[in-house]
């Protein structure tokens, strides 16, 4: 640990792997094993995924003392609650980029799908990030009325919607494509835009204007 220590106080949190990260918090606890033995272990038990929403019971039962598990359970929703912007913090959505980094962090590791609008005023900038579905949403459940509906009582000149694909592979599927097809054109009627739809994978992402060149 003394080697994290000193890698960390030189080169920056940035420098160390995601085990070596975990096993630095666990350093931090009661430790009933080597630090860095107990993160690996953590990871390839249950990954990233499964270990942001894994509860204390369940982390204590696979060798954790309770109060690692607790700062760890604390840590992950910390870590979840500052990918949110802060109130009066509008960012300003310029490219495709700009919004998959404003939304992987909330949606990467999820195991099941969402579905989220970003809603836009005039200059672009995100004034409200809704989840709007959880679950799979297709052509025959999804209602545009619900999906226009924070930027109708806005009055915002556009969106951008985005759902994940738990997988980590966002490539399209046909079902994919009819849903950008049918806001795009009831957004037309509306005269609301819709800037893009994403499709949020593991690291990747996939802009569908960009496939779809609407």
């Amino acid at each position: 640990m003394e080697r994290l220590k000193q890698q960390l106080q030189m080169y920056g949190a940035s420098t160390l792997s995601t085990a070596e990260l975990l096993a630095y918090l666990l350093s931090n606890g009661s430790v009933r094993n080597d630090p860095l033995v107990s993160a690996c272990k953590l990871l390839n038990t249950y990954g990233v995924k499964r270990l942001r929403n894994a509860a204390v019971a369940e982390l204590c039962s696979d060798g954790l003392s309770r109060t690692q598990a607790q700062r760890l359970s604390v840590i992950c929703e910390l870590a979840y609650r500052f990918a949110f912007v802060e109130p009066g913090e509008l960012p300003s959505i310029v490219s495709a980029n700009d919004a998959a980094a404003l939304l992987k962090p909330l949606m990467i590791h999820l195991e099941h799908e969402e579905f989220r609008v970003l809603v836009l005023d005039t200059k672009h900038c995100v004034v409200a990030n809704v989840l709007l579905y959880t679950g799979t949403v297709n052509s025959s459940n999804l209602r545009a009325a619900e999906v226009f509906r924070p930027a109708i009582v806005r009055n915002s000149p556009s969106i951008i919607v985005a759902h994940n694909h738990p997988s980590g592979d966002p490539s399209p599927s046909p079902e994919d494509y009819e849903v950008s097809r049918q806001l795009v054109e009831a957004g037309r009627v509306l005269d609301i835009e819709v800037l893009d739809h994403l499709i949020i994978g593991n690291p990747r992402y996939i802009s569908l204007k960009e496939r779809m060149q609407w």
